[in-house]
């Protein structure tokens, strides 16, 4: 495998995460319009919303098994137009029943987005050989941020749905249609690729030393990392969904200033990705993920105690420095610790990002309506806090990634035996 490939392999995906945060931001940040469009009642609202999650976690089940018969750059070259076409659909339509299979196939191709993207992302940085697992979901971030601008030029300007989402779709479909010409795949194991129709590869060196089985995945070994991915979408979640509702009914803010925190979450959420594999490449895996557990912990702790919003912004804004590594990096230790059957791995991990989506938010509700606001905060931050627990989870990936250790050598056999 070339130099130049792995690099165009490298922006082609990072190029696919960015479109997908696009995607999913023109969709989330345009919830209260779609529920003006189709007349969804409050009450019936939470149905629909908790359906994308369910179904991206069966579609991620899934294409576990399908990846066995085709790579995970098919399963990304076709998940990610369906995806664009889903979300057109959401805007398009006027019946209740468009609107909800619009969103069930919006839910199922994302799981196929979002397990193959990791997929690949994975394979990729085995490749390199050094961490740059943060920088496509930096990539994703940039993309959540440019797609919440757009989402409020619609709003502002009150365009018609389908109107604010086809000139982006427009855009950015054939973009990444040519772009997944060149993905590049991991060797997978002898099985898969026999299935695929592919030439017979060699393993590379890390595939050969990990506690991975070509043909399965311990679950107990990854319920550690299970637990941290919950953990971390849990306080996702809980910025997304209550970050502007707590600034404005429990620290007094105007409605104008709590559109902030969730914009300055976004921003700190890039930042760290973009300088988090820097991290991982000088200090290790696993001092990075315990910087960034105590991180958002403290982002928690100052908002569950804030006396205004300005204060409040602050715990927001550590949050998002402290969230933002601990999501790539349990994929990437997912791959580490399952080498021969990274894919595998993946898309199992995958399903605990919908689960700590869908228990967050009405978790932090609950808790709010029941007792308060501000300790409904610590549960969030408590839950992150026991990423240290399972920190050691993640020091495969910070040995063989941090502190200047030699990479690992990768041998495509089937394109004349070129090293990386």
């Amino acid at each position: 495998m070339t130099d130049a490939r792995l690099r165009h392999g490298r922006a082609s995906l990072a190029l696919s995460f960015f479109a997908q945060g696009v995607a999913f931001a023109l969709l989330v940040t345009r919830i209260p319009a779609v529920q003006d469009r189709y007349g969804i009642s409050d009450g019936l609202l939470p149905v629909f919303l908790a359906a994308v999650p369910i179904l991206a976690g069966v579609s991620s089940v899934l294409t576990e098994r399908l990846v066995r018969r085709l790579a995970p750059s098919v399963v990304l070259r076709w998940a990610q137009p369906v995806v664009f076409l889903g979300l057109l659909a959401v805007g398009a339509g006027s019946e209740m029943w468009e609107v909800a299979v619009a969103l069930g196939v919006f839910g199922l191709s994302v799981g196929a987005l979002d397990a193959s993207m990791n997929m690949l992302g994975v394979s990729l940085q085995r490749a390199y050989g050094r961490s740059i697992m943060l920088g496509f979901h930096a990539a994703y971030s940039l993309g959540g941020i440019a797609g919440a601008s757009l989402a409020w030029v619609g709003a502002h300007w009150d365009l018609a749905l389908v109107i604010s989402y086809l000139p982006v779709i427009v855009v950015l479909l054939p973009v990444v249609l040519v772009g997944s010409r060149w993905y590049v795949d991991g060797e997978g194991t002898e099985e898969q690729r026999h299935a695929r129709g592919q030439a017979p590869g060699r393993s590379d060196v890390a595939a050969k030393a990990g506690p991975g089985r070509a043909d399965g995945v311990a679950f107990k070994l990854l319920l550690p990392l299970c637990l941290v991915m919950t953990f971390a979408y849990i306080g996702d979640s809980t910025v997304s969904n209550w970050s502007a509702k707590y600034l404005q009914d429990v620290l007094g803010s105007s409605e104008e200033l709590a559109t902030v925190p969730y914009n300055a979450y976004m921003v700190t959420t890039l930042v760290g990705r973009a300088v988090g594999d820097f991290g991982v490449r000088r200090f290790g895996a696993v001092a990075v993920v315990r910087c960034g557990a105590v991180l958002a912990a403290a982002g928690f702790a100052v908002v569950a105690g804030a006396s205004g919003a300005w204060v409040g912004m602050l715990g927001f804004t550590l949050l998002g420095f402290g969230l933002c590594v601990i999501v790539p990096q349990t994929f990437a230790a997912a791959g580490r610790l399952f080498p021969g059957a990274s894919d595998a791995a993946v898309a199992r991990l995958n399903v605990f990002n919908y689960v700590g989506f869908l228990i967050g938010s009405p978790l932090v509700g609950a808790l709010g309506d029941t007792w308060s606001y501000r300790g409904a905060m610590l549960v969030p931050m408590v839950l992150v806090l026991a990423t240290l627990v399972y920190a050691r989870s993640f020091a495969d990936a910070g040995a063989r990634y941090g502190g200047g250790h030699e990479r690992p050598r990768v041998v495509d056999v089937g394109r004349g035996g070129n090293e990386v």
